[in-house]
């Protein structure tokens, strides 16, 4: 598949002002993009995620490294090569969406029509805008001010008007961070949906975990300025390859241990307070595991089941434990339960008898236990 955004080697860095120390705000940072994919950049706030974005639109000039779009160099460093926002092939929507209030819906997503690098004539803006209005639910509001529209159709508007300047690249802002829980799991249907009818490249910066896990194609997870893993949504969650990925996407279970031996099978176990781990997950490190090396053991809640007794039944990662609290939701019970000194989250079955202070059994599932290096 061909990649429609190239970066390589990009460094950002800041002087702070009060003590004049250099910030890298992006790290060496290199990914690729590939077309009609959406493309999401994860991470806690200041990690970098929203400068990268911002290196790519042309609004920052990193320090060193390149960016390409279809083939064609937009910045680079060594060339002294920084193409001008403007003249980029993208698209932007920013997280105040950028809507213009005096302007009435269908003034506002003509704008790239009548001042954009594409200039149409009034017969073709009246026919592109109200028919991308149409596709975007918003044919019936285009004489009204914008500022009489919900802060789910701005958001629609914000992304008619950014897909009307025919973009090769979509660049969103957190675009659903200002809206109430209920409209941003609506509106993000929507937008996997535009993404996917309109078939452009997009890439998408937040911080929410739910929102990358529930959009994209790949996720890059970025952690102070650097790259901590990319992957598609379920090599993310289901195989992280640090304690940040693992503790950052989702619930997880961390577990100190130290290599105990290479078991057969391509599995590590791991002897940890609790006893022995087998791990049937983990990325390759740079060097074999050697016994005594330290490690964490991740386990998501859901891979934790809470058995009557850890004598039922055979096989690794059982061991006795005790309930500390239960929450019944519906559809599973959430359980809190400690194993000796170590606390762990469990998922266990809706109809599942346990009380808090009851004597259980719980089983790791050793196929989605994974061993972390770093």
């Amino acid at each position: 598949m061909q990649n429609s955004v190239e970066i390589s080697r990009l460094e950002k860095r800041f002087t702070r002002r009060d003590s004049n120390e250099v910030h890298r705000a992006i790290d060496n940072v290199s990914f690729s993009v590939s077309s009609n994919s959406f493309f999401t950049l994860l991470g806690p706030s200041g990690c970098g995620k929203t400068t990268t974005l911002r290196c790519l639109a042309g609004l920052e000039s990193a320090d060193s490294g390149e960016i390409s779009m279809n083939g064609k160099s937009v910045f680079s460093a060594d060339a002294r090569r920084d193409i001008s926002p403007e003249d980029r092939p993208i698209a932007m929507v920013p997280q105040s969406y950028g809507i213009w209030p005096h302007m009435k819906v269908f003034d506002n997503a003509a704008f790239p029509l009548r001042y954009g690098r594409k200039r149409s004539s009034r017969a073709e803006q009246k026919k592109r805008v109200g028919a991308m209005l149409e596709q975007v639910g918003l044919a019936d509001y285009a004489d009204r001010w914008s500022t009489q529209l919900s802060g789910g159709q701005q958001q629609r508007l914000a992304l008619a008007r950014a897909l009307l300047c025919e973009p090769e690249v979509l660049l969103l802002d957190e675009p659903l961070s200002n809206l109430d829980a209920k409209l941003r799991s609506q509106l993000r249907g929507e937008l996997r949906a535009f993404q996917q009818k309109f078939g452009v490249t997009t890439i998408y910066v937040t911080h929410d975990q739910g929102e990358a896990l529930a959009l994209s194609d790949t996720i890059v997870v970025m952690n102070r300025g650097r790259i901590e893993q990319i992957g598609s949504p379920s090599e993310i969650y289901d195989s992280p390859v640090s304690r940040f990925v693992a503790d950052f996407v989702g619930s997880a279970n961390l577990v100190p241990g130290v290599v105990d031996e290479r078991a057969g099978g391509g599995a590590v176990d791991a002897k940890t307070s609790i006893g022995l781990l087998r791990c049937e997950r983990y990325a390759t490190p740079p060097a074999p595991p050697s016994a005594g090396q330290e490690l964490h053991v991740c386990i998501r809640p859901e891979h934790v089941r809470v058995i009557s007794s850890a004598s039922e039944g055979e096989g690794p990662n059982r061991f006795p434990a005790k309930v500390k609290s239960t929450e019944y939701l519906g559809d599973r019970q959430e359980l809190v339960v400690t194993v000796g000194d170590v606390v762990l989250r469990a998922h266990g079955d809706a109809h599942l008898d346990a009380r808090p202070g009851d004597d259980v059994g719980v089983v790791l599932d050793p196929a989605w236990t994974v061993a972390l290096w770093s």
